[in-house]
């Protein structure tokens, strides 16, 4: 593990670490001194000090990106990861105080945001199998060998007992009911195997499978770690369930009761667990009944899988479960903006785990810590942002985005008046591979910074370089699910977003398997995937609090409209017109071509007129995305404000963009073909009049 700080042991072997580090410091001060001939701390609106601006700024890159530190980030990921912090529980606690500590000995502005908010627990479960020739078999339902993790469960699944014959759901789709019923198969109160997959949420899969008559899901993931259970969440929905679209504080906040029908319409109605793959196939192994369909047996992973079933094995089934009460707590640290403090730069990253927590969440809890050394060192040398950055460590991810979401429900005016981007880092390592995700106007910015950061896993090129031989560029995916903490700032609130990772589909997802161990020997030993992602968020962050103009291009989101626009009218048929779409994109594009001329043509002087054209300049810029929110939101799911990024309501289509023309395509097959396309018209003046809205706050004057 061969990095800065063994370097400075090889080459000044007689000098103490502190030392060094001291001396290191004084000749980067003098450096910074005599180079830029004035103190970096003072803002004066000079000419001639505006036109070493980018220079001054490419300089601080640079020691951003020289100061990284592998063996930093692994023993951040250490300390995380000592001990399962499952939120609402004490360990989870002594993480937030680690973090908490950690920002604070940095020197930074930190404060912590609680919220009691209604969480879920296992009390009891058990299954057991009982075959045809008389024996039985009480079956694991957690990993064998750990002390202190949670059982497996799934988070506010409803307590219950089911006695019943198996039947195999493949994905829990609807083509799956159907392929199944054209066997012949009965599947009505037995209890549904289904493997995790096809794009549904969990609990997409359980309400799906009570709709169709099943009395209890159990769900497993096929993976190389075959004893391994993924834990989860089955709540529809982001956010505190007993608040849903509003914040409720501490205490004496409005909250629903247990039994609102508003609140049991978040959970479903029968209970399920997850499985490992290996008691599922103890099970699916054992069921007779109709063959396997062909398309089922191509992609399943076992080869003892054969018959979908129902029985002739019998399980019996209990779950219990307990709602209760707890207070989870963010932690943010702030670098306030030196010209423009009431613009913001959100890093977010959640810290609560089902177990350990290596990967998920803790390799970018602790990417997070170390993009915040790096940047307190940087304020050490005299830097201060144009901007103001803050650090979010989000709690409660796991079970649906509560601390990011109740965070935004409460700052939903100030973000919406105030954020520039939310960049979210999640499973920060989870293997080789860089990907990301972003709103589009971010995708040139994304270019420009993986072109300066080294990729971990090859020589001497930059990850941009990399994944230009590899895939012709960067393939960077939209934010159409609802998997992470920008699910809040996007979908909700309309601030543009990024989500970066390195690796994915990680075998050891939720299970006690993700442990720092695991990390060490298979996800990054040397940490140096750490170091990378680091580095992206880091830059990103400093080009989006330092440069004088935003660098947003919404050229880039006009060709995705368009490429939208165009896939979409493959699936359309009858007298659906999709010519609303086309003009407001048309008027899209036009504002967009005149803002990307008068950032050209923006000139260098400082004087009041100049520095407030830039401001309005960034404005419009900042406040575009805001007009792809529609107050009505999703019909199906209305805290769901975006119009062109957001969730299908069941998962069921491939397409993952406008989800209100695409839940209204699969939703109203039921219609008569007039009422169908009505609904469907609809959807789509609705996306036409969101591009408009787009499009005005581009202009940046009423019309």
């Amino acid at each position: 593990m061969l990095h800065k700080n063994n370097i400075t042991k090889m080459v000044f072997p007689s000098i103490s670490s502190f030392s060094f580090l001291f001396i290191l410091a004084f000749f980067l001060l003098l450096t910074l001194y005599t180079t830029l001939h004035r103190p970096t701390t003072t803002a004066t609106p000079s000419n001639k000090l505006h036109q070493n601006d980018r220079p001054h700024s490419l300089h601080y890159q640079n020691i951003f990106l020289s100061s990284a530190s592998n063996y930093t980030l692994a023993t951040y990921l250490r300390h995380l990861t000592l001990q399962p912090h499952l939120a609402g529980t004490p360990p989870s606690l002594q993480t937030t105080l680690y973090v908490k500590s950690h920002f604070e000995a940095l020197g930074l502005e930190t404060h912590v945001s609680n919220h009691t908010v209604l969480l879920s627990y296992p009390s009891f479960s058990s299954l057991t199998a009982h075959f045809s020739n008389g024996s039985s078999l009480d079956l694991p339902l957690s990993e064998p060998g750990f002390s202190g993790v949670v059982k497996a469960y799934h988070a506010y699944s409803p307590s219950g007992s089911a006695l019943g014959q198996p039947v195999f759901l493949n994905y829990g789709r609807e083509q799956d009911y159907i392929a199944l019923r054209g066997l012949g198969v009965q599947f009505k109160g037995c209890i549904g195997i289904v493997r995790r997959g096809a794009g549904l949420s969990r609990n997409a899969v359980v309400e799906k499978a009570a709709a169709h008559g099943v009395a209890a899901v159990l769900m497993y993931t096929e993976g190389e770690k075959f004893a391994g259970v993924e834990r989860g969440t089955v709540m529809k929905g982001l956010g505190d369930p007993l608040s849903p679209g509003w914040w409720a504080g501490v205490q004496g906040g409005e909250r629903l009761r247990l039994n609102d029908s508003q609140l049991n319409e978040r959970f479903p109605a029968i209970p399920s667990m997850p499985v490992s793959a290996d008691t599922a196939e103890i099970i699916l192994s054992s069921m007779e009944g109709a063959p396997l369909p062909q398309e089922w047996r191509e992609n399943l992973k076992s080869n003892k899988i054969g018959r979908v079933g129902p029985g002739p094995v019998l399980l019996n089934f209990t779950y219990l479960g307990e709602k209760k009460m707890e207070t989870i707590h963010n932690i943010f640290a702030v670098i306030r903006g030196s010209e423009e403090p009431d613009r913001f730069i959100i890093l977010g990253n959640h810290r609560d785990a089902w177990t350990y927590g290596a990967v998920d969440p803790n390799s970018g809890t602790s990417a997070l810590l170390e993009v915040g050394r790096r940047f307190a060192l940087l304020m050490r040398l005299g830097w201060s942002p144009r901007r103001t950055i803050v650090f979010g460590s989000w709690d409660a991810e796991e079970f649906g985005m509560i601390g990011s979401t109740e965070w935004v429900e409460k700052n939903l005016v100030s973000l919406g008046s105030k954020a520039i981007a939310y960049l979210n880092v999640d499973c920060a390592v989870q293997g080789p591979g860089f990907f990301a995700g972003a709103t589009p106007q971010l995708d040139d910015l994304l270019f420009e910074v993986t072109k300066k950061v080294k990729d971990p896993d090859s020589e001497n090129i930059s990850i941009f370089e990399t994944c230009k031989v590899t895939n012709k560029a960067i393939n960077i995916q939209r934010l159409s699910g609802v998997d992470s903490d920008f699910a809040p700032f996007l979908q909700h609130a309309g601030v543009p977003s990024i989500d970066l990772y390195y690796g994915r589909d990680f075998p050891v997802y939720h299970t006690a398997f993700d442990s720092y161990d695991w990390m060490v020997n298979f996800g990054d030993p040397l940490f140096q995937r750490h170091v990378a992602v680091s580095g992206v968020w880091g830059l990103l962050a400093l080009r989006l609090a330092d440069d004088p103009i935003l660098p947003f291009n919404y050229l880039s989101y006009v060709a995705q409209l368009q490429e939208y626009r165009n896939t979409l009218s493959n699936f359309l048929e009858g007298d659906i017109s999709l010519n609303p779409i086309t003009l407001a994109i048309q008027d899209f594009k036009a504002a967009a071509d005149e803002i990307a001329e008068q950032k050209l043509s923006e000139d260098e002087r400082m004087d009041e007129f100049s520095v407030l054209k830039k401001r309005m300049l960034n404005d419009r810029l900042m406040f575009a995305e805001r007009g792809f929110l529609d107050a009505e939101g999703l019909q199906g799911l209305r805290w769901f404000k975006h119009l062109i990024y957001g969730p299908q309501i069941d998962g069921g289509s491939e397409l993952n963009f406008l989800p209100g023309v695409v839940g209204a395509i699969s939703r109203n097959t039921g219609m008569n073909k007039g009422e169908r396309q009505e609904a469907i018209q609809h959807e789509v003046w609705r996306v036409a009049r969101a591009i408009e809205r787009a499009a005005c706050a581009l202009k940046g004057s009423l019309t």
